[in-house]
């Protein structure tokens, strides 16, 4: 879900910079993660200079145009999120047995553990993260990697460490959109003052967003821009192409045992789940749109909290703009640094978009936007192609791709059409890119070819093979 804390679970849909494309995002697009980046010896320095003077509107403009990056340095972060299942009885794990998992893959395959009092709530290895998000799924946040195959490395090493230990456990992992068996009240709930707080917010600001934090998972790929131009090249690119990648990913088509009616029940769920962190962000495609524009957004999207000695502050309702007034009566008179708006913001672009899936969809997401963003050519096609979409024809992929995918009908022809035609651009990227990583692409290439998703074999194996049983689905599609 992806969210980060300090200041806020604030984010929309796309990203933009930081690591993690699809926006210079407020932390949170609707999705659960809260992710804390690390402080550079500039941020620390201007956070020191804060603590005397009020931070500015400036201050943060500066902060993101840090981000930009030469090309040498440019890196791809990739985070899935995986549903922990009981082997025995299909369903979801709980806390205890999260705990026992952490624990575990810690005294055999190290790492520092994250605790939050006395619970344990994630493991730092290196330049990785494993978390857990409210519903007790569990993340990998990877670490910054220059090639698609050291990308494959991690995941898989990952996957090797976790299914060790949950099979010693009983746990089983499974990759999909949304959780294809259990209701909303069978789900656990992890013991984090962020989720908690989330979870009394999110009814209030939608009829989803309690699905999409307990009953969904996503991969998602982080990348670098190196100039305010270049982020606005790609974050425009990635919020008009989000459906395009849902559509060609979907694999959420179950609920509660049952064909829901969707192909990216995931995705349709962000449809209504706090429209001030989700949706397509039009200003972004204004001739005046860069880093103060953007800037100017993400003041005023509500907070959900700030963390003050080790403790999460309820703020919903209140903006990151009100408190640099001095104005959140839960910490009155206190203005923020530097440090509480990292937290908030990453310099980076956030892809999020695609349902969780098998191993290989963990890897195939990021060769597509990768092909894409990081490549001029196919960059400069891409911009051409979406140049006279407009904002209605956007919300209606959004709106449509969910239930229709690669069928949707745009403009006198199929989803499928343009799917074809990106996954071309991103396998000639690649290809330039001279790291011998477009084979990432061959089974995405299958689905846009052949027209059928994961998503679509699934329902035709509950229709068929499976005889409207959604069980098989955790023993045949288990990592």
């Amino acid at each position: 879900m992806a969210p980060t804390p300090a200041c806020a679970l604030v984010p929309p849909p796309p990203a933009l910079p930081s690591a993690r494309p699809c926006a210079l995002v407020p932390t949170n697009s609707g999705r659960r993660r809260f992710a804390v980046a690390a402080a550079s010896p500039l941020v620390e320095e201007a956070v020191r200079a804060t603590e005397a003077e009020p931070l500015t509107k400036e201050d943060l403009v500066a902060y993101l145009a840090s981000g930009c990056k030469p090309r040498s340095d440019w890196r791809i972060g990739t985070e899935h999120e995986k549903f922990g299942f009981q082997v025995e009885t299909l369903r979801p794990i709980n806390y205890q047995q999260i705990r026992d998992l952490l624990n575990g893959v810690a005294d055999r395959f190290g790492g520092h553990r994250v605790m939050e009092g006395n619970n344990i709530v994630g493991l730092k290895q290196g330049s990785q993260n494993i978390s857990m998000e409210p519903g007790g799924q569990i993340e990998l946040s990877g670490a910054p990697l220059e090639t698609l195959h050291q990308t494959r490395a991690e995941v898989n090493s990952h996957l090797c460490q976790v299914k060790a230990v949950g099979e010693e456990l009983g746990i089983g992992f499974l990759g999909l959109g949304f959780q294809p068996n259990w209701a909303l009240s069978d789900m656990p709930i992890m013991p984090k003052a962020k989720f908690e707080i989330a979870r009394n917010y999110m009814p209030k600001v939608g009829s989803s967003g309690l699905d999409m934090m307990f009953r969904t998972c996503s991969v998602q790929v982080n990348l670098d821009y190196g100039s305010e131009q270049d982020m606005i090249m790609k974050l425009r690119a990635a919020i008009a192409l989000q459906p395009i990648a849902t559509a060609i990913f979907a694999n959420s088509p179950f609920k509660e045992g049952k064909l829901s009616g969707f192909l990216s029940l995931r995705s349709y769920t962000y449809t209504d789940t706090d429209s001030d962190r989700t949706g397509m962000l039009p200003f972004v495609f204004d001739s005046s749109f860069g880093f103060e524009r953007y800037m100017d957004y993400v003041l005023d999207v509500p907070m959900y909290f700030v963390c003050r000695n080790k403790r999460h502050i309820n703020c919903t309702g209140m903006s990151f703009r009100d408190f640099m007034a001095g104005k959140l009566p839960q910490v009155p008179g206190e203005r923020p640094t530097l440090n509480d708006w990292e937290v908030r913001l990453k310099r980076f672009l956030e892809m999020r978009g695609a349902d969780g899936g098998p191993f290989s969809t963990l890897c195939a997401l990021p060769a597509f936007w990768v092909g894409l963003l990081y490549d001029d050519e196919s960059l400069r096609c891409i911009t051409d192609m979406i140049a006279d979409w407009t904002s209605e024809e956007r919300d209606m992929l959004r709106r449509k791709v969910p239930v229709t995918g690669l069928k949707t009908q745009f403009r006198g022809g199929y989803v499928r059409d343009l799917a074809e035609n990106l996954v071309k651009l991103a396998k000639d990227g690649l290809q330039r890119r001279g790291h011998m990583e477009a084979g990432f692409l061959d089974e995405v290439d299958e689905v846009v070819s052949t027209g059928v998703t994961q998503a679509e074999k699934l329902a035709k194996l509950y229709k068929t093979k499976w005889q409207h049983n959604v069980d098989p689905v955790f023993r045949e599609f288990i990592y």
